[in-house]
């Protein structure tokens, strides 16, 4: 099984000084990113359309192998629920496919306020390019059944393993990969472990693992994704693009509230 971890965007101001050195540039931030990481979750494309200059830009600020995950516009998820997307859904995954060998699975997160429509998760189902992997995150507990997970097997796409402050996705088996946003408020050394040892249990599962850490405000995200690097790369049933790239030393001061714990854990211990 090959694992990809990295965070939830590069290109946040607050990085800089703790990731990125102080005053460093927006438009290289993405280079300096994927020295160290192999992958990406893309939040902008939630907000708006990607363009066929985005993703050359991507595909030539990035080594190989990289992976982008795009996240599909709030337009297709929570304005129009799933309903009547077929042209916006085309135009996106026309554009997705110039990331060529670098794009990853497709994530969909739908809005907490959207309940279970099976019909909508088949028509969107079959809309979707056979050829592209997806991975889908529901946020209302009545997703969460079998009839959903036969879908979503029926097309070999991933159930998200979402954790939040809000409570954690049931962690079930869908697809030949796994996909996990991990996006509590903070991170411990043994929640860090727990969290290794089940993306390591599902080794014989699956052929791909992609985990994402979010905690864009402290900038904590990036040395919880290097730790977790960490602690994976000792296992042998996870290779491929765990293994660190450049490596990467700061000493910014650690953040306030909750992540304070988790961010000085980790400075301590310091295909697709």
């Amino acid at each position: 099984m090959k694992v990809w971890v990295g965070t939830s965007g590069y290109n946040y101001s607050e990085w800089r000084g703790t990731f990125y050195p102080a005053n460093f540039p927006g438009p290289k931030m993405l280079s300096f990113y994927a020295e160290r990481f192999s992958t990406v979750e893309i939040n902008a494309t939630f907000y708006r359309m990607p363009t066929a200059k985005m993703m050359e830009g991507w595909v030539a600020a990035t080594p190989e192998p990289f992976t982008f995950v795009l996240k599909v516009p709030k337009r297709i998820t929570h304005d129009s629920r799933l309903k009547d997307v077929a042209e916006p859904l085309r135009y996106f995954c026309d554009t997705a496919r110039m990331l060529r060998a670098k794009l990853g699975p497709l994530l969909f997160q739908l809005p907490p306020y959207f309940k279970k429509d099976l019909e909508r998760l088949k028509d969107i189902v079959v809309l979707l390019p056979t050829n592209f992997a997806a991975a889908f995150e529901f946020r209302h507990a009545s997703w969460f059944s079998d009839d959903v997970y036969d879908v979503l097997r029926s097309r070999n796409l991933a159930l998200c393993v979402a954790d939040t402050e809000k409570g954690t996705t049931p962690f079930v088996v869908t697809a030949d990969f796994g996909y996990f946003r991990l996006r509590d408020e903070g991170y411990s050394e043994e929640d860090l472990r727990k969290w290794c040892e089940l993306v390591k249990g599902a080794a014989g599962s699956w052929r791909n693992s992609f985990i994402y850490f979010k905690h864009e405000e402290s900038g904590i995200g990036p040395e919880l994704a290097r730790r977790f690097k960490e602690l994976l790369s000792a296992c042998r049933a996870c290779s491929g693009c765990v293994k660190a790239r450049r490596p990467y030393r700061s000493n910014p001061p650690a953040p306030d509230g909750a992540d304070r714990r988790a961010f000085q854990i980790g400075l301590a211990r310091s295909e697709w």
